[in-house]
């Protein structure tokens, strides 16, 4: 359990704790592994889960894990000392995901490439210590973007789901974010200071930005239309209920 309090702000709790409930996501006995990018979103989840640690009448255990791409421009250092003081277990896999991304990419960008050999990772890595569940943090703004490439660029009607299970049947996912925004994890990680990881990979920004283009279009509408992102988040509920997937 964590000895320094820094206690997310209520919204924010209030928006994870419904998601959490609404799908079934921690469940008594769990061993929850966080990934941790030490990006704002996993650093906000990382207190939001410390503090539902405490409050929960359910009892679960909470380890973290860092995957590092070996990119030159992502520097981790700061979060093993930071978990240390939190006393939650911390693992760090250092992978050399961007030098292979040159010779074994067929047909994905970098981002995807990335993405996919850090999960396989963390999946590894929570068989290895024995964690049932693995925690990501993306928020609703992330959820929204993805619906709107997937129906612009797709032709598909797909978000990210916020709790389910891998094909191997042996770890499950959870978002408890889902509900969130990302100008509440953005105002938290500012306000409370946290030592956030700037990972500014030369690979993502060669790349065309179609979920940037997405997001300031959707700030723009969100302008005229205040509630823009609960009807996204209407028509996206039956998208993020799911049992499996990859």
């Amino acid at each position: 359990m964590s000895d320094i309090a820094i206690k997310p702000p209520r919204s924010l709790l209030s928006a994870a704790g419904k998601a959490i409930a609404d799908f079934d996501m921690i469940r008594n006995g769990d061993r929850i592994l966080l990934g941790l990018s030490g990006g704002k979103d996993s650093l906000s989840l990382l207190h939001v889960l410390l503090d539902l640690q405490k409050r929960a009448p359910i009892k679960f255990e909470l380890g973290a894990c860092t995957v590092d791409p070996q990119s030159d421009e992502f520097d981790p250092s700061v979060l093993k000392p930071y978990l240390a003081t939190l006393n939650v277990p911390y693992f760090y896999e250092s992978q050399p995901i961007i030098e292979s991304a040159k010779t074994s990419m067929t047909g994905d960008s970098y981002c995807a490439y990335c993405s996919r050999m850090r999960r396989g990772i963390l999946y590894r890595v929570a068989r290895e210590q024995h964690y049932n569940v693995l925690a990501l943090g993306q928020h609703l703004d992330d959820l929204a973007e993805t619906f709107m490439m997937s129906a612009f660029f797709g032709g598909k009607l797909r978000t990210m789901q916020a709790n389910y299970t891998n094909d191997a049947g042996d770890v499950r996912i959870i978002r408890p974010l889902v509900y969130a925004r990302e100008r509440q994890t953005s105002d938290f990680a500012k306000s409370a200071n946290l030592p956030v990881v700037h990972d500014n990979c030369p690979a993502c920004f060669s790349k065309p930005q179609q979920r940037q283009s997405l997001k300031l279009m959707l700030a723009d509408q969100e302008k005229s239309h205040p509630k823009l992102f609960a009807s996204l988040l209407t028509a996206m509920r039956p998208l993020m209920e799911g049992k499996h997937q990859a």
